[in-house]
């Protein structure tokens, strides 16, 4: 049995897809989390749902309630 998500699976995929290329773009441009969060909720190329999960995490982060789990 999986653990629960607090994402449906369409969310719950973007999110996954949106860590993994964090790591590409720390490489390539040393950014931090918040920023590349970011850039994903405001590039105009980010799917609906990155950019959905993108804002939640800025959101959350504003309220010091996550941290990224990389």
């Amino acid at each position: 049995m999986q653990p629960q998500s607090k994402y449906c699976e369409l969310h719950q995929k973007a999110y996954e897809n949106i860590q993994k290329k964090f790591e590409v773009w720390k490489k390539a441009s040393n950014i931090e989390w918040q920023d590349y969060l970011k850039e994903v909720a405001t590039n105009p190329f980010t799917g609906s749902w990155a950019r959905e999960v993108a804002e939640s995490l800025l959101s959350e982060k504003e309220l010091g309630s996550v941290e990224r789990n990389v």
